[in-house]
């Protein structure tokens, strides 16, 4: 579809919250933009709906050219639930085509994630088993649950990212006997993140060394899960540093 400044926003940024949405920003003097446009509009085709394509003359639009800094074309940016998630600029090839889609397109997988029970978070992982999301929430589940023995299998593949090896480090400290850690992953368990960083925080003051890599790794992936713009992250973050070193 043609989407024009009156429309942008009803067509894409609304529509994208159910939908994603490809948008070409072209125009009918650019050669690479004549060539791309067939490619693109065959594979969002292929996805049978899961994906809309909009278009946008830049000459006729010179406001939603200027306000997504549009300066090379052809020039091609996705947009899921009202965001601009993915973009690339200039001629690409198919496989390459194919690959910015699978950025916008939840997979299959995705979706069985989003459901978030057990056996949806089982099945995502038959499908992609290094779904890191999928793994991570079913660790999540599974620490919840008191199936510590379990977890270790769930996310050690997966124990690069920040949150899967905190995960697994609160699962090893559920036996240490020292009652701040206790309480720290108390608070935890019932998502009370400041008083239970105040608690493991503590901890790491006094732990023995054994215990101090755990208690890190345990605090750095609560700030995973809070994000780097949370107040309490970079609060302490910035403690646990002093604390160690």
């Amino acid at each position: 579809m043609d989407v024009t400044e009156a429309t942008f926003e009803q067509e894409v940024i609304e529509r994208s919250h159910t939908v994603p949405v490809v948008v070409d920003f072209w125009a009918a003097w650019c050669g690479p933009c004549r060539q791309l446009a067939p490619v693109l509009e065959s594979a969002v085709e292929r996805r049978d709906g899961a994906v809309d394509l909009a278009k946008v003359d830049i000459d006729a639009n010179p406001n939603l050219a200027r306000r997504y800094r549009v300066q090379s074309i052809p020039f091609v940016k996705g947009f899921r639930d009202g965001e601009a998630i993915a973009e690339f600029v200039g001629l690409q090839p198919p496989p390459q085509i194919e690959s910015f889609l699978e950025k916008l397109v939840p997979s299959q997988a995705d979706l069985l994630v989003e459901a978030g029970d057990e056996s949806s978070l089982r099945e995502a992982l038959i499908r992609e088993p290094g779904h890191t999301d999928a793994r991570v929430a079913l660790g999540r589940l599974l620490l919840a649950e008191g199936r510590h023995d379990e977890i270790a299998d769930v996310l050690t593949p997966v124990a690069f990212e920040p949150a899967a090896a905190g995960l697994l480090a609160r699962a090893r400290l559920a036996s240490a006997d020292q009652p701040d850690i206790a309480a720290g992953l108390g608070a935890l368990d019932n998502e009370l993140y400041e008083p239970a960083l105040t608690h493991l925080l503590d901890a790491v003051r006094v732990a023995p060394a054994e215990l101090r890599d755990d208690l890190r790794a345990t605090m750095v992936g609560v700030f995973a899960e809070l994000g780097e713009q949370h107040p309490l992250t970079s609060r302490f973050r910035r403690r646990l540093a002093q604390a160690l070193y």
